[in-house]
């Protein structure tokens, strides 16, 4: 593979980086300049590309609870919308034909219901590395575009299945042995470890037991992947398997988007048609800002969501491809329908990455919720009377609570953004809610009153540490801020923001090791340098 296919993508992506873009978009960027510059996609890139896409989807399904998919807001929204969607692009597309405008002017009907059908869908790729790149794959909002991405590669299968008249194999009944299975492949995960084993060990069940089974059944292979993640997902173990994945699927997925510039090299005709069919993009957004919010979704979740899923999917290619075998469309749409997804991405990007201040500006024209009608994950938060507040409760934040209740017999809050993590501590009997800190709505709906002395930061972000640490001192917090960093630079910055106690977690995880081994020799506890 020549060196160009490396070098430009990186260019690329630092490019994008400087002017506070997501990378993809200069990867995306990329891919159409190796295109101008004659170059062409390759089997390797390709393989890669696919690898990328099946890792991704693998990782999804190893957060993903399955119950997100039964509820009203996930599977109904979805359905809802590929049916309302698809019939009102239609009524677009014809009023653009009876213009006269490019392709479509010779278009038959058939081809425009494709079109249509085909745009209605989202990039379940470019919507997860989004969510994932600001650590919002928990979150309310998050797992609600993940349940819709689901639910639509579900319908993608019965479409491809349908269209090419090739039912699965009868074998393909024997995948619920799966889930007797599933057992098997977890009881695995702790026993392999944490090196290059765990690796593997991930790598066999995404493409082997994953997408090389349900291929060979008939099946959408990286369905498959997404399944076995999902039978995966309740074991501890899982998170742990996903961050070791985390490297070799962002680079794999470089391939994807720099092989998306490189399908076709587009005329003007073809760009042409490909940014009129963009009209549909404002239609899309809107019916899922509509069908979320007739869900009693809270405006910035269901908007967030709305702006995850405002774009093409890559999907349009294979029905695109699919179409043009069975004469419903000309080769021509499928390099249009390539540069629409690829404009979609860069569209979606800019709208992910000024998210906030679009919401704060919506906001301003929408009519207030009724706190009461909201979904109960979005109602109001009360804090029910708690002196200590703790801020996420992985292992340190589940130490510190355990800390301030049982030693120091106070009534503790902990808020956590992972729904089963929030479920198995309720269950223990903890005084935990699920929401995200980092969602400013959160700070909008939390009911801080005068009996919370002490707000522990214990999120993972450093970012979303800081982030809470303006909402608080925005609402003019009168007690005490305690937070944990990772990086001893980052010390500084929250003490300059008015945190009272910082805590390096390495550092002090490191005096905790040698007072517990001091102890079990017998030696006294050093109270300071004099003693």
């Amino acid at each position: 593979m020549q060196i160009a296919y490396f070098l430009v993508p990186f260019a690329g992506g630092l490019a994008a980086m400087l002017v506070r873009l997501p990378p993809l978009v200069g990867f995306l960027g990329a891919g159409f300049a190796l295109n101008a510059m004659g170059y062409e996609s390759t089997p390797e890139l390709e393989k890669i590309a696919e690898l990328g896409v099946t890792l991704l989807l693998f990782t999804i399904g190893l957060k993903l609870n399955v119950r997100t998919l039964f509820r009203k807001e996930v599977w109904a929204a979805a359905s809802v919308h590929v049916v309302a969607s698809t019939v009102i692009s239609i009524g677009l597309l014809v009023l653009v034909k009876f213009t006269g405008i490019f392709l479509l002017a010779e278009a038959g009907m058939t081809t425009v219901v494709v079109l249509a059908f085909a745009l209605s869908f989202s990039s379940t790729v470019f919507a997860v590395k989004a969510l994932e790149e600001r650590s919002e794959t928990r979150s309310l909002f998050g797992r609600t575009t993940i349940g819709i991405l689901v639910m639509q590669d579900i319908f993608a299968v019965v479409y491809i299945s349908a269209s090419s008249g090739d039912l699965p194999s009868p074998w393909a009944l024997a995948l619920v042995l799966l889930i007797p299975a599933a057992p098997l492949m977890r009881a695995l995960l702790p026993r392999i470890g944490h090196g290059e084993m765990q690796i593997l060990y991930g790598v066999v069940l995404a493409l082997v037991v994953g997408y090389g089974l349900f291929e060979h059944v008939g099946l959408k292979g990286d369905l498959g992947a997404l399944i076995i993640g999902m039978l995966l997902a309740t074991h501890p173990s899982a998170g742990g398997l996903s961050k070791s994945l985390f490297e070799m699927k962002e680079l794999f997925l470089v391939g994807f988007f720099v092989s998306i510039g490189l399908a076709e090299l587009p005329t003007w005709q073809s760009l042409g048609m490909a940014v009129v069919l963009l009209i549909l993009l404002p239609v899309k957004g809107a019916f899922f800002m509509l069908i979320l919010t007739g869900f009693r979704l809270r405006y910035r979740t269901a908007l967030l969501a709305t702006l995850s899923l405002t774009n093409f999917s890559e999907f349009g290619l294979i029905v695109a491809d699919k179409a043009v075998g069975k004469g419903w469309l000309t080769d021509q749409w499928v390099v249009v329908i390539s540069i629409s997804v690829s404009l979609s991405f860069v569209i979606a990007a800019l709208l992910n990455t000024f998210s906030p201040q679009l919401y704060e500006r919506a906001m301003k024209r929408l009519p207030a919720q009724d706190p009461v009608k909201l979904h109960p994950a979005d109602r109001p938060i009360d804090l029910n009377a708690a002196r200590a507040v703790v801020l996420g409760m992985g292992r340190v934040g589940h130490g510190a609570y355990d800390r301030l209740s049982a030693d120091y017999g106070i009534a503790v809050l902990g808020i956590d953004s992972d729904e089963d993590k929030v479920t198995g501590f309720a269950g223990q009997g903890y005084n935990v809610i699920e929401a995200d800190a980092t969602d400013p709505d959160f700070w909008d709906k939390l009911l801080l009153t005068d009996t919370v002395e002490l707000v522990m930061l214990a999120m993972p972000d450093h970012s979303g540490n800081i982030f809470a640490i303006e909402q608080l001192h925005h609402r003019s917090f009168g007690g005490r801020i305690a937070a944990i960093v990772k990086y001893s630079e980052e010390m500084e910055q929250l003490r300059e923001r008015g945190v009272d106690e910082v805590f390096h977690i390495y550092d002090e995880a490191g005096v905790e090791f040698a007072d517990k081994a001091a102890e079990s020799i017998g030696l006294p506890p050093v109270n300071g340098p004099d003693s």
